[in-house]
């Protein structure tokens, strides 16, 4: 029988901080992590001195390819003002803010620290596309990144082979993306705050203003069909598939659970954490889930006690749009080749029972990669304090949230259960 995990001594986030996610050509890493920092500490109710923090755990995924920098962990230290205390770097892909997190709890549960400052960041729009498509293959199985099997192919390989195992189509990643791009509007971090039917109606008045032929779209699945508007990068996977290039940081300040009232009233309690490996799809029998994932959420919901249906909503890794609807499944909100069918019921929308990436997700929100973990986080923090404004999930006595991550094509995987009591 497997043993049930705990922690030795509970864990709570009682601030948090996140710049807006964009390209910023005149802000690099330390720009962007100072500015999180500044609000995680104007987000904590009773205060906090800095002085307090004991130690910091940073993710940061290729910062050494996309700005030619490493040891990134020292130099945000000395930004923030946390030398001479620890500070250590954590990198597993785009999970490594999550691994950040994650050490950043093990260091307060086992009673070595008090305080704890974990978060991530990733400068990665100083360099350009190809470029940056050549640094996030690094995060590929050798034998992937070989045959030049980068994260579009990949996961167009993972939307065809779902395709043909459940019948799914084009047009149920297009439901994944509608949705998504309706809730960036409500988030003033959101890299791309607007919605599909905002963006056709842009590109038709751009069009109408140059002169050239307008299309007639009548709706925002005709025009992401266009492929004029919306054009392949690997089929099945289109641009509006597909997540941005993002620079930005995000930061959670941690502390042992029995101190938390000392910050806050309204602290968020770690119920359920787990992490997951998993092999390269060349050695995979299906590639319509993630092992890694299924196996963090084993750990979690084992952890917590508590079962899918008990998560009111949940951030997922939508790093293209199969990879949402693989998600609900492997954390057991939706049965294996019923994601698909319940994103299409609006299940997954702001209003619906189970809530999704109501942030907007990596695809909207942007990723960041270093940054996105503790990301997600934020937006979880955010929803379970009831601060999320127009984007706040309408559950009544919403209690519990997820925030799921995945690293490389899927060989890391965290999953992390929370509790507002």
């Amino acid at each position: 029988m497997k043993r049930r995990r705990k922690l030795g001594r509970g864990v709570a986030i009682v601030g948090a901080g996140m710049t807006k996610f964009g390209m910023f050509k005149d802000k690099d890493s330390k720009d962007l992590f100072a500015e999180a920092f500044k609000e995680m500490l104007s987000s904590v109710d009773k205060g906090v001195d800095p002085a307090d923090i004991d130690a910091f755990y940073l993710g940061n995924f290729s910062n050494d390819f996309f700005a030619h920098q490493s040891h990134w962990g020292p130099i945000i230290s000395d930004i923030i003002g946390h030398t001479p205390k620890p500070a250590t770097r954590t990198e597993g892909a785009c999970a490594s803010s999550a691994l950040a997190f994650r050490e950043g709890v093990f260091a307060i549960a086992s009673g070595f620290y008090d305080a704890v400052l974990v978060g991530g960041v990733e400068d990665m729009s100083k360099r350009t596309t190809e470029e940056v498509a050549e640094g996030l293959a690094l995060a590929t199985v050798p034998y992937e990144g070989r045959v030049g099997f980068t994260f579009p192919g990949v996961f167009g390989a993972v939307a065809s082979a779902y395709f043909a195992k459940y019948g799914a189509n084009r047009e149920h990643l297009m439901n994944v993306t509608i949705k998504s791009h309706n809730n960036a509007p409500l988030n003033p971090k959101a890299q791309f705050p607007m919605t599909i039917r905002d963006i056709m109606n842009a590109k038709m008045e751009s069009l109408r203003k140059r002169g050239q032929p307008v299309p007639e779209w009548k709706d925002e699945k005709e025009f992401l069909r266009d492929p004029a508007a919306n054009p392949v990068v690997a089929w099945p996977m289109h641009l509006f598939d597909c997540c941005p290039i993002s620079d930005g940081a995000s930061c959670i300040l941690l502390v042992a659970e029995e101190m938390a009232k000392r910050f806050t009233d309204d602290p968020i309690h770690v119920v359920g954490i787990g992490q997951g490996s998993g092999r390269g799809f060349h050695a995979s029998a299906d590639m319509t889930y993630f092992e890694a994932t299924r196996y963090a959420a084993e750990e979690a919901y084992g952890m917590s006690g508590l079962t899918p249906k008990d998560v009111q909503f949940s951030e997922v890794h939508d790093c293209f749009s199969i990879a949402e609807i693989l998600h609900t499944e492997d954390l057991g909100f939706f049965k294996p080749g019923e994601g698909y069918k319940a994103i299409a019921e609006g299940q997954t929308r702001l209003d619906g029972p189970k809530p999704i990436n109501t942030s907007g997700g990596l695809k909207c929100k942007g990723h960041p990669v270093g940054a996105t973990g503790t990301s997600q986080i934020y937006e979880v923090w955010t929803q379970l304090r009831g601060k999320a404004g127009k984007r706040q999930v309408p559950i009544r006595n919403l209690r519990i949230g997820g925030a799921h991550n995945l690293g490389g094509t899927g060989g890391t995987c965290t999953f992390t259960i929370f509790e507002r009591r």
